[in-house]
């Protein structure tokens, strides 16, 4: 008759069948690792082996800014946000300033060639309604929707990166490529402005001068506001780029939604439903050329835009967390 094993047999056996069949971190990040609760279960591995996994290294934030300034369309952008100061100051100067006022213009086309101040706040009043739009959507738009066309977010996924924290990277990403363009125009304009006009304090559309020092906190309250109003179309773009898989998409759909929420707002009839649409307080920063400035309408404005960025935001990382990922 064969012999029975004993109890301590079996425990063994019981544990060489486990060690048999445990997985490495490696292998169980690529079991499903576009679905999801894959990083959860990395978190529970067994007590007794090292744990090698640290989600805290996994797509460094540097590393993903380096990518990111490396690629060709930021390149293209801020070389456009360069070259465009130099091209207005240009046809200021050689085409004359009194026929550009002269045609029923803003006000504020006309003050352009006083001197470096009004010639950034001119720039900015430009380029704000397009094409600071089109290179915030550029920004936001791309960076998780390129990763799906490339078909290398999957990979990301396993090697392992946690969802949450691949959003959090690019995002913050693509909010240091904002804040930074929308830097560099103003900055920039005002060089240019300063080169071609003269450095003279800002003057107001409705007479008088503001000195050095109040011009620059003019300016710095103007670009601040630009910067968050154009926040809450990068939170749409991002939004969009996690929803598609293609970059064009979200960058498009992003500006297309802006370019409708423009002609909406110029229906009177709207009344003040208008209030409600983020493109109604754009050029709300203009009332810093008011002496005292109005902060009224620029109060308003931010509570608009920081209520589309958090539900924007909300429904971006709502969405990635249930996706899976197939490309």
């Amino acid at each position: 008759m064969a012999e029975q094993p004993t109890g301590t047999q079996h425990a063994n056996g019981r544990a060489g069948l486990g060690r048999a069949t445990r997985t490495t971190d490696r292998e169980l990040s690529k079991v499903a690792a576009t679905h999801r609760g894959v990083h959860d279960r990395l978190a529970v591995l067994d007590p007794d082996r090292p744990h090698t996994y640290n989600a805290h290294r996994t797509l460094r934030l540097r590393v993903e800014f380096v990518r990111q300034v490396k690629r060709r369309r930021t390149q293209v952008s801020f070389g456009l946000l360069l070259v465009l100061p130099i091209i207005i100051a240009c046809a200021f100067q050689f085409g004359g300033a009194a026929e550009a006022a002269s045609d029923g213009a803003p006000e504020l086309v006309g003050l352009a060639t006083a001197g470096g101040y009004n010639f950034a706040l001119f720039t900015e009043f430009a380029s704000v309604g397009f094409l600071l739009v089109v290179v915030v959507a550029l920004f936001a738009g791309d960076t998780v929707a390129s990763e799906a066309s490339w078909s290398s977010l999957r990979y990301l996924l396993a090697q392992p990166v946690p969802r949450a924290r691949l959003l959090r990277q690019k995002l913050a990403v693509a909010g240091v490529m904002t804040v930074a363009a929308n830097l560099v125009l103003p900055v920039w304009s005002f060089l240019v402005g300063g080169v071609f006009f003269g450095f003279g304090p800002a003057v107001s559309p409705l007479g008088g001068s503001f000195g050095g020092g109040g011009s620059s906190w003019r300016m710095l309250v103007a670009v601040g506001y630009i910067v968050v109003q154009l926040m809450g179309i990068a939170a749409l773009a991002f939004f969009l780029s996690v929803c598609v898989d293609n970059p064009l998409g979200a960058v498009g759909g992003a500006v297309m939604l802006t370019v409708i929420s423009n002609i909406i707002d110029q229906i009177t009839a709207l009344g003040s439903l208008r209030n409600y649409l983020l493109a109604h307080w754009d050029y709300s920063w203009v009332d810093v050329l008011s002496s005292p400035v109005r902060y009224d309408d620029m109060i308003r404005g931010t509570g608009v835009a920081l209520v589309y960025i958090a539900v924007f935001l909300g429904l971006a990382f709502l969405r990635f967390d249930r996706k899976d990922i197939t490309s």
